[in-house]
């Protein structure tokens, strides 16, 4: 199968959210949507939900799920937000969320009301147990290294990669994060996502649009493994893990990493309003 597949590309955080759809059947998933955050005000706003709503509106989708790739670090989730438009879809992620959350319980220090379990979502990917939405088949790889919880979606012959690679000239996510690996990640595109056949359509979770070019954002699983900059089909494991340690060093860390990890391993969900009807996020101190 050949879904469509409808790109929109929030600049300020360079992410690719996509609608994933069967034009016979209209069944359709959400992959990565935005809920934009202005860090200045703390203010969240709904306009990347908005675009991503109307096409579904406009195009008579039926959406089945809300799929996550992974506790992203460089924006807040718009996966409740569009639920509450559509509350029959389910939002999932990959099972290993788990240890995401136990990670960043102990760093925010958050008091045990927030559980560990995965509960917070609707369902948890397990790989190699294919879920149906509708017409549609979702396969699940899990592709640790960016993060332990990654997960690279199959849906027919489109490969939705999140953060684990992207175009070309781009390379691979970066790996310093907690519990992130680079010899991780170089096993999850080397052994599962370059196993996948050469012509599958490669969909990448963010574009940075190098040296000023237009924004690209889908590929094949052969141009990666021929064209990658840094992992390459033929590139050496201890090749890709130096590099890949010695690039991450010179990284600074993502502007939105804070505000947008703690809601994110909570499904998309702002922390229970306080006394004053407001939701706060935590920021600790480093001295």
């Amino acid at each position: 199968m050949k879904p469509m597949v409808k790109d929109f590309f929030d600049k300020g955080t360079w992410t690719l959210t996509y609608v994933v759809y069967d034009p016979v059947t209209l069944d359709a998933v959400v992959i990565d949507p935005v809920w934009n955050y202005d860090q200045a005000s703390s203010k969240l706003t709904t306009e990347s939900v908005e675009e991503v709503f109307s096409y579904i509106q406009k195009n008579h989708l039926k959406i089945h799920l809300i799929l996550e790739t992974h506790a992203h670090a460089d924006h807040i989730s718009g996966s409740q937000v569009l639920k509450q438009k559509i509350p029959s879809a389910k939002v999932g992620i990959g099972s290993r969320i788990t240890e995401v959350q136990k990670v960043f319980k102990d760093f925010f220090n958050f008091d045990n009301s927030f559980l560990t379990d995965g509960s917070q979502f609707d369902i948890l990917m397990q790989e190699e147990e294919p879920l149906l939405a509708g017409s549609l088949k979702v396969e699940t790889l899990y592709t640790p290294g960016h993060t332990p919880a990654c997960c690279t979606y199959v849906v027919g012959d489109a490969v939705f990669t999140g953060d684990a690679i992207f175009m070309p000239d781009s390379g691979t996510g970066r790996c310093d994060f907690p519990a992130g690996s680079a010899a991780e990640l170089y096993n999850s595109i080397h052994e599962k996502i370059y196993k996948l056949p050469d012509h599958y359509r490669v969909f990448v979770g963010h574009d940075y649009q190098p040296n000023g070019r237009d924004l690209a954002f889908e590929t094949t699983i052969g141009h990666e493994k021929l064209k990658n900059i840094q992992l390459k089909a033929e590139t050496a494991k201890i090749d890709f893990i130096a590099f890949r340690s010695a690039r991450d060093k010179t990284l600074s860390a993502p502007k939105l990493l804070l505000p947008s990890v703690q809601v994110n391993i909570r499904a998309g969900q702002l922390a229970e309003s306080e006394s004053n009807g407001m939701s706060y996020l935590k920021i600790p101190i480093r001295k």
